[in-house]
């Protein structure tokens, strides 16, 4: 007889605290750093002049430091076995990067700003996303992740949306908006001070001491490196979210309405994160992600072909759809492949080659779009995402893997 679903439901582990607040510390940082980022672009563009070229420039570096700073993190995160330290640095630096925005009168100091910004969320990345693991029970890792991602981009559209009330308010006054997107970043650090709790002293005897030397690399199987290899292609095909801003405005979306781009991106992406989350514990993950990179193929052949505000828009959904199904699972998958006691580093290896193929993604986008135009910057965006489902097809079926 089978059970009742009152019964798997109450006989199913809870999801931890420390994920919850977790969540809660993304979703105020996103705010945060979404107001910003959803007018910066247009910032760069019309007020300071800059060419497409420089803004994937700026983006592609800021991501790459991230990535870099993000293997630092992840090793000393398992060296010293503890997650919160490297969280709450993470945290405070992306707070204190928020008024160099506000500051900023030319391009240097916007990168300056987008640097402190991006190594802050290095310092965080790979320690918080091992925490979440460390405290979830196995098998409900998929549904923690999807909850945090989804926490996280609640922010990423609650923040666009705010930016658009704000510039409303204040007669589309960049600068203005840019000093208040500092509120909740102070409160993002506040809430890790007194909202997480860092993993048991018992696990960390157990399971942090990584050892130093260089063959550490050697302890990561073929499954890992695998994961690896395909979340640097998909990276290729998914370059910097500023040229969604840029297709839009170049389709006549006024600059007060900017941020809605990423508004309905991160609705779709919140909304689907979790789901996807949940699907991920109990279906192929191989299925999943070649649906996700599929969906990403649609995107960037309707932001390439189809005219008009409707046509971008129908891509950018697709665009946030492609996110929530592959996201939260990239990060479980890196999990489910790596040593225990290199759960961190594994974090940081997975996010700085990642974020170095950001950097080349948003720096080809930026040329092609410069030389040949929007539509060739998704076109190749397509045909990346293409190669990435070859990758998939032919990953070795090690344990789990893909």
């Amino acid at each position: 007889m089978k059970p009742s679903v009152e019964k798997v439901i109450a006989s199913r582990p809870a999801i931890p605290r420390t994920v919850w607040a977790l969540g809660i510390v993304s979703f105020l940082m996103d705010i945060s750093s979404e107001i910003i980022h959803s007018l910066l672009p247009l910032f760069l563009t019309t007020t300071m002049g800059v060419s497409v070229s420089i803004v994937g420039l700026i983006d592609g570096i800021g991501e790459s430091t991230a990535a870099i700073t993000k293997v630092f993190s992840g090793y000393m995160s398992d060296r010293t076995g503890r997650r919160k330290p490297l969280i709450f640095f993470g945290y405070g630096l992306g707070a204190i990067s928020k008024p160099l925005f506000a500051l900023a009168t030319g391009p240097a100091l916007v990168l300056v700003a987008r640097f402190v910004d991006r190594i802050g969320k290095g310092l965080r990345g790979a320690p918080r996303d091992a925490l979440v693991a460390d405290v979830t029970p196995l098998e409900i890792r998929g549904r923690a992740f999807g909850l945090r991602q989804a926490l996280d981009t609640a922010g990423a559209f609650a923040g666009p949306l705010i930016a658009i009330l704000l510039m409303a308010a204040f007669a589309s006054d960049i600068t203005l908006v840019f000093w208040i997107a500092s509120v909740p970043a102070v409160l993002a650090v506040l809430f890790v001070v007194f909202g997480v709790e860092d993993r048991s002293t018992e696990a960390t005897a157990k399971s942090t001491r990584a050892p130093v030397e260089l063959n550490v690399l050697g302890q990561f199987d073929r499954a890992f490196w695998g994961v690896v290899a395909i979340g640097v292609i998909l990276t290729l095909a998914r370059f910097s979210e500023a040229f969604l801003i840029l297709k839009a405005h170049a389709e006549d979306l006024p600059l007060a309405l900017a941020p809605l781009v990423l508004v309905v991106l991160n609705i779709v992406y919140a909304v689907g994160a979790y789901p996807a989350g949940v699907l991920s514990d109990k279906v192929s993950a191989r299925s999943l992600l070649l649906s996700g990179i599929s969906i990403l193929i649609v995107a960037d052949l309707a932001l390439a072909f189809f005219e008009g505000m409707g046509g971008v828009f129908i891509g950018i959904a697709f665009w946030g759809l492609h996110m929530a199904l592959t996201q939260g699972l990239m990060a479980k998958l890196v999990a489910d492949n790596a040593p225990f006691k290199l759960r961190g580093t594994a974090y940081g290896l997975f996010n700085l080659a990642t974020g170095a193929a950001m950097l080349v993604a948003s720096v080809l986008a930026g040329v092609l779009w410069d030389q040949f135009g929007a539509s060739a910057t998704f076109l190749v965006g397509a045909s990346f995402a293409s190669l990435a489902i070859v990758a998939v097809l032919i990953a070795r079926r090690e344990r789990p893997a893909i």
